[in-house]
């Protein structure tokens, strides 16, 4: 047999999953965003690096 106090823990969180899944929910109809078109890297020419130097005072 448990001991009452792992009872009482494991009866408070049946309790709160219970709780948590009779909570409503709304769905919003959202669309969903087009596929984008990929282009593969080797026929980018105009992809590189810029490197930006921030100085403060």
């Amino acid at each position: 047999m448990l001991p009452p106090f792992i009872i009482e823990q494991i009866r408070r969180r049946e309790e709160k999953e219970r709780v948590r899944e009779e909570q409503p929910r709304l769905e919003l109809p959202l669309d969903r965003p087009a596929p984008r078109h990929q282009t593969p890297v080797a026929e980018d020419p105009e992809r590189g690096v810029i490197v930006i130097e921030v100085y403060g005072d």
